[in-house]
Order: C-alpha cells, then sequence, then structure tokens
C-alpha cells in the first residue's frame, strides 16, 4: 500500500491538492410550520408514502420518478431485535512530518475499501496483528467514497424514522474533523472534493426532501474541560447543562437544557450554522497536530416530514441523525502538551476513557454502566446500548511512529463491534394530535409568561412596549 497515494492527511492542506468543485442542485425551500420535536417515544411505524397533494417543484400532474418512489419504499422497514453497532476504519497516509521522519508504513489493506487490515509489528514479533471490521479504507479513499459505502445508508435510515450516531474516534492528527466536517466551503451550490460528512449529508438531505413538505432543524454544541457549550450562540459563556427528562426515562432521557436549534430551509443555511459554530470551537497546536480539536461536538439534524397512509391518512414522521466529532486521544509527553494543554489532553483522555469503560460494561453486559461519570457518555447514552443505530469511524495513522496509539485505537473498535443495540422507529403523529398538542403547549407557555410577568416584569422592545401601552 503507498503511504502516500492520494493521501488524506488530517488538517493538512499542504499535504493536500487543491479541492475540486462539483456541481450539485440546489435544494428546494420547503418547509412544514413549527413541528414539535417528537423524536423520543418508540412507537409501531406506520407505512409511509409520498402522498401526491404535497407541494412540489415538478409541473402539475407529474409524478415522482420511479427512483424516487424506489427510495421511498426504501424506508418501509424496521430492523428486528438487537443489532451490533457497526465499526469502520479509516487510515490516514503518512503526514510530511512522519516522511521527513522516514517513518515507515505498517498498515496494509485490502486495496481502497475491504473489511481487513493488517499491523506489521516489527522484526522482533512472533507474527503481525490482523483485525476485521465491517468496513476498511485506505488512504486513497476520498471522502465520496466514504459517504457513499457508510453514510448514506445511515441517511436512509434516518428519514425512514429512526435516531442515529455517527462519531469519529482516534489519535490526535488522524483525521476525525477532516472526515466529520472536511472542507466546509459552500460557493453558489458548489461542494469541495474535500467535503467531510456533515456538508455532504445536509446537501443529500435535502436532495431526498424535494419533493416532500418538510421541516429540518439542527443544533451544534461543544463538551470542553466538562463544560457543555452552544456553539450557535453568540453568547461564549453560554453553558449549558444535562438532566433526565423524567417522562423519556429509559429512553432517551438525556436533554440538554438551554440548547439553541436552528430550523434551516436549505443545506446552505445548515453549512453557515456549521461554519461559524466550528469557529467558536476549541483548537490548539500540538506537535502532532497543527489545529488539535480540545473539545468533543455534537452536531445533531433532525427533519420532520409529512407523509400519508395508503388509506390517505397524513401524519408526520421523524428522524435524527447525531455527527460527533470526539477530540483526539494523545500521549501528552508526545505531543508536548503543556500547563493549559496539558490539562486538557488529561480531561480529554479521562472521557474518553470513561467512553472505554462504557464500551466494556455494555460488552461485558455489566449490570451497571457507567454512563454517569462523565458528560460525554451522558450525551451518548442512547447512542450506545440504547435505541439508536450507530457508527463509529476509527481513524488511524499508517505510520510506524503511531503504532502504540493506533493498536489501542483498533482495539477501542474492535472491541466496540461487539456493543448491541435495539433500534425503534419514532412515534409519528397525526395533524390531529400535532393541533392538540400545540394547543396544549400555547396554553402553557401563556401561563407561565403572565405568572413571570407578575412576579418579576419582562422586557419588551419598544415597539410591543408601545403597542401594550396604546391598547390600553
Amino acid at each position: 500500500m503507498a503511504g502516500t497515494t492520494r493521501s488524506q492527511t488530517a488538517r493538512d492542506p499542504k499535504t493536500r491538492a487543491p479541492p475540486a468543485r462539483v456541481p450539485l442542485r440546489a435544494p428546494t425551500k420547503k418547509r412544514l410550520s413549527t413541528i414539535q420535536d417528537r423524536a423520543g417515544t418508540p412507537a409501531r411505524p406506520i407505512r409511509p408514502s409520498v402522498p401526491n397533494s404535497l407541494r412540489t417543484n415538478t409541473s402539475p400532474g407529474t409524478q415522482p420518478s420511479a427512483g424516487l418512489k424506489r427510495k421511498d419504499r426504501e424506508f418501509e422497514h424496521e430492523v428486528p431485535g438487537d443489532t451490533n453497532i457497526h465499526v469502520v476504519v479509516r487510515c490516514r497516509g503518512r503526514n510530511n512530518r512522519e516522511v521527513k521522519e522516514n517513518s515507515g508504513v505498517i498498515v496494509s489493506t485490502e486495496g481502497i475499501k475491504g473489511s481487513t487490515l493488517e499491523l506489521s509489528m516489527g522484526p522482533n514479533a512472533m507474527a503481525n496483528k490482523a483485525y476485521n471490521f465491517d468496513k476498511v479504507f485506505s488512504p486513497a479513499a476520498d471522502q465520496a467514497i466514504l459517504f457513499e459505502e457508510v453514510v448514506v445508508p445511515i441517511l436512509n435510515e434516518m428519514l425512514a424514522g429512526y435516531n442515529c450516531t455517527i462519531f469519529a474516534y482516534g489519535q490526535t492528527g488522524t483525521g476525525k474533523t477532516y472526515t466529520m466536517s472536511g472542507d466546509m466551503t459552500d460557493t453558489l451550490g458548489l461542494l469541495s472534493d474535500a467535503a467531510g460528512i456533515i456538508p455532504r449529508v445536509l446537501y443529500a438531505l435535502f436532495k431526498r426532501l424535494e419533493e416532500t413538505e418538510n421541516s429540518v432543524k439542527c443544533s451544534f454544541i461543544e463538551l470542553y474541560n466538562e463544560d457543555l457549550r452552544d456553539l450557535l450562540s453568540p453568547e461564549d459563556n453560554s453553558k449549558l447543562k444535562i438532566y433526565e427528562d423524567g417522562a423519556k426515562k429509559g429512553h432517551n432521557g438525556t436533554m440538554v437544557q438551554g440548547m439553541g436549534e436552528s430550523y434551516i430551509h436549505s443545506a446552505s443555511d445548515g453549512i453557515r450554522l456549521l461554519q461559524e459554530g466550528s469557529h467558536r470551537r476549541q483548537v490548539a497546536a500540538t506537535k502532532c497536530n497543527d489545529l488539535s480539536s480540545r473539545s468533543h461536538t455534537v452536531f445533531t439534524i433532525t427533519a420532520y416530514i409529512k407523509r400519508s397512509t395508503d388509506k390517505g391518512e397524513e401524519f408526520v414522521s421523524s428522524g435524527k441523525l447525531n455527527l460527533v466529532d470526539l477530540a483526539g486521544s494523545e500521549n501528552i509527553q508526545r505531543s508536548g502538551a503543556e500547563n493549559k494543554r496539558a490539562a486538557e489532553a488529561g480531561l480529554i483522555n479521562k472521557s474518553l476513557l470513561t467512553l472505554g469503560r462504557v464500551i466494556n460494561a455494555l460488552v461485558d453486559k455489566s449490570p451497571h454502566i457507567p454512563y454517569r461519570e462523565s458528560k460525554l457518555t451522558r450525551l451518548l447514552q442512547d447512542s450506545l446500548g440504547g435505541r439508536t443505530k450507530t457508527c463509529i469511524i476509527a481513524t488511524i495513522s499508517t505510520s510506524r511512529s503511531n503504532l502504540e496509539e493506533t493498536i489501542s485505537t483498533l482495539d477501542y473498535a474492535f472491541r466496540a463491534k461487539n456493543i448491541r443495540n435495539k433500534p425503534q422507529i419514532n412515534s409519528t403523529m397525526s395533524k390531529k394530535t400535532l393541533f392538540r398538542e400545540f394547543t396544549s403547549e400555547i396554553e402553557k407557555l401563556k401561563s407561565e409568561l403572565i405568572a413571570t410577568r407578575l412576579r418579576n416584569g419582562v422586557y419588551l422592545s419598544a415597539s410591543s412596549y408601545r403597542r401594550n401601552d396604546s391598547g390600553k
């Protein structure tokens, strides 16, 4: 395997050719007006089909193409029973520093994509070490191949009404952020060849939703030094809290208090929010990576789709996709982290160790799973052993200088293969039920607002104050 052929090198533009531009059709801007988040309660699925009465961008009298009908039929299924977490490995070719150090290539794979990889353990080892995973991608595998092979099937499940999670795990500098975000440039519907999973998901999602009435929202949070922060909030000190929702106990009961959610009407809207949030993310230079992520982030997309049953009864289905970029595990001595950076690395490693203990407890079927020992594992609770369909992308270096960290990552990922989740489709809501929910929620909010005004008063803009004053 050639170590640097078309290699994907994490966050180092000097090692990548300038990204080419690929034209993508701009998605249709549609929105299903303010639908409440119902992505929590399991229910028996209603077989969905796209109603003829929906607004589309096709001419009057035309029907959706056979391809779209086929794709809609693909959504009509539920995974029977438990399923294993899907685990894939992505190999990064040697970067400039590793080439200068003359650090040899120790990872071999079955071509660009396969299911096994082999580690060369050195001349003194009894044998090389081999691993089997759901998929293995060599450094020659580009962003498009990874997206088509790994992410598209998960996007299908999200559109079918499941909650799904994809998270990248690996040593610092192996390409996690490149894999998840990549080149986020979006110019007049042109997406870079180096665009990562999140931008590609946004474009593919709105492309798939063109002929439906829909509503899409997203959130973006960061876990830095065990503090949660909303990356979409302009306030730098907007810390969030995690709590258990008693109404959903046992079913994705972990909630984030104070987290903002933004409705988006196009892929460009979502990419703009991704860019803004990424600029606020904590990064720093280390010996291993010039732009090392010092925090874990979760970018969540929730889609609501209006459908109808075979009898013409309209309802709304919902699906959610969590896209998680974990901070890199690192050897503090090798990375050169000192003072503040060393403290950051210590907390990063602590949260990842807790994640490892959760994985071990799940695999061993332990009666106690230590989710509550870290905010990271609380956030990922439903993705690990819960009702979510989960995929782990483990990123590794092919260089001998990183052998110890590569073995650690592969052992970690190999262990996670044995985790069993119980995916359940989200409940669907009829229009009548939605209206009742909205009416009840509006009355509740009105009473809370009146109580707050009587107790403390409320802030009003000048125009609102004048309107209220003139009505007296």
